[in-house]
């Protein structure tokens, strides 16, 4: 049997359980992977409490917590090429990652190098790789000035340093008590707040020439005045697809590819991105990883490790 951290439907941390089942058998296209390590990341406790992603199907329940993994393949599905069991590789999940064994599918799943930890590699399928197709997205030249609301959360950590590593002037927002640590990462700090436009526009005279929004809502409404119409193309949000859209800009669009988890594992191996991870638990604490993401204090990753 495998154990797995669940939730049994709908609603609070009430909702929660270990579970001891089969482990998954992969279907074509799809590789069984023995955990070695899980990220932890907001919208698994977004989808206990009701969250569906947009053009995803309601998940079954009961379902497993985790969005991004890595480990070993122990068996792979009908139709995989390039992978045997015994290779150490990364991804996004398909059947959750807080557990003893999960499904990734092969088309976004990618080998783990060997300078890549499996706590690092476990970060990079959902923040990272989110990060890296924003950047890419705005497709701004080295020197050009990006903007990130929310910087000081996950996918904005990962972004800030990305753009970085691609020549940008990064100016972002986040809470007062994160100022260190975002300009750490080598961007200009500014708190959120209903002025925040005028303050962007001191802190960058020649204005900014894209943004990435993280927040959505008002912050969301009152940057998107720093670009032209004819400039919103560069306004893409992570957070508000239907505020975004109307305000001329578009959602992120992930690519979700194996090549795009290659990027990201470069830029970890040549130092160019630090995953941050701040906090690690073993499976059997499950729990308790999951409620300081809830609780919004975690600044940095959190990871589950799972024994061999």
């Amino acid at each position: 049997m495998s154990k797995a951290y669940v939730f049994t439907r709908h609603g609070g941390p009430e909702a929660e359980s270990f579970v001891d089942r089969p482990p998954p058998v992969p279907g074509p296209g799809q590789l069984r992977v023995a955990v070695r390590a899980a990220g932890v990341n907001p919208v698994d406790w977004k989808l206990r409490n009701g969250y569906t992603r947009p053009g995803a199907a309601p998940l079954e329940l009961p379902a497993v917590f985790g969005s991004e993994a890595a480990g070993v393949v122990e068996e792979v599905g009908t139709g995989v090429e390039g992978f045997t069991p015994g290779d150490a590789v990364y991804g996004a999940t398909l059947t959750g990652g807080y557990a003893e064994h999960t499904l990734l599918p092969a088309t976004v799943c990618a080998h783990k190098p060997d300078a890549l930890s499996y706590r690092d590699a476990a970060t990079l399928p959902v923040a990272a790789a989110t990060a890296y197709d924003a950047v890419r997205q705005v497709d701004l030249r080295p020197g050009a000035t990006l903007l990130v609301t929310g910087v000081g959360g996950g996918v904005g950590v990962a972004t800030a340093q990305i753009a970085r590593s691609f020549g940008l002037r990064v100016i972002g927002t986040a809470s007062a008590g994160k100022k260190d640590f975002v300009e750490s990462l080598g961007a200009v700090h500014l708190p959120p707040g209903p002025d925040i436009a005028r303050r962007v526009r001191d802190a960058a005279p020649d204005g900014v020439d894209a943004v990435i929004d993280l927040v959505g809502g008002a912050d969301l409404e009152a940057v998107a005045e720093l670009l032209g119409q004819d400039d919103r193309t560069k306004l893409i949000s992570g957070a508000d697809r239907d505020t975004v859209t109307r305000l001329g800009g578009s959602p992120i669009v992930r690519q979700r590819t194996a090549a795009v988890l290659d990027e990201v594992a470069k830029l970890v191996i040549g130092g160019a991105l630090n995953p941050y991870v701040t906090q690690t638990f073993p499976l059997e604490r499950a729990a308790d990883a999951l409620r300081a993401v809830e609780q919004g204090h975690v600044q940095g990753k959190i990871v589950i490790e799972v024994d061999a």
